[in-house]
């Protein structure tokens, strides 16, 4: 059994009992301000100030992973029941790329034979990149090195004609 870290709710263990309502109410509810106020009896001032707290902002964060934490048990649940239940083929393909997704083996928009192309041009537009910098390093010696051959020809004939 894989045992999953517990979510961190410091701050919301710092806010008061109406202020942790407030968070589950935004969180689970789609209420107005107006209602908000009427349920926690403090005025929608208050509520809007509490909002703007960075701790109420912090906790409403923790609240919501804590939530999503809860959540992927079952979620990993049903699409188990997708994969191995479904009569729908493509049902199966779906619940099987998401399931790929999320373990990172590959993207969004990718099949694994997608994503090695994309690596394989990524290498490739990178070695052309360094090629062009050497390249350019190679040309700005050169010129320097033509520059300085150039300024050593006219200072020998400066130093020829009695210029110094």
């Amino acid at each position: 059994m894989i045992k999953r870290k517990q979510a961190n709710l410091e701050n919301f263990a710092e806010l008061t009992k109406k202020q942790q309502k407030l968070v589950k109410l935004l969180f689970e509810d789609e209420t107005t301000l107006a209602e908000q106020a009427k349920i926690l009896q403090v005025g929608e001032r208050t509520i809007s100030t509490w909002k703007t707290k960075p701790v109420f902002v912090k906790a409403q964060h923790e609240y919501a992973v804590a939530q999503l934490d809860n959540a992927v048990p079952t979620a990993v649940k049903e699409l188990m029941k997708l994969i191995t239940g479904s009569k729908s083929e493509m049902v199966r393909l779906q619940a099987i790329q998401t399931v790929f997704k999320r373990a990172g083996l590959f993207t969004d928009n990718g099949t694994p034979e997608l994503d090695k192309a994309r690596i394989r041009k990524a290498n490739a537009d990178a070695r052309v990149a360094e090629a062009r910098a050497k390249a350019m390093e190679d040309n700005g010696q050169d010129m320097e090195q033509l520059l300085d051959k150039m300024l050593d020809t006219l200072t020998k004939e400066d130093k020829k004609n009695g210029n110094n």
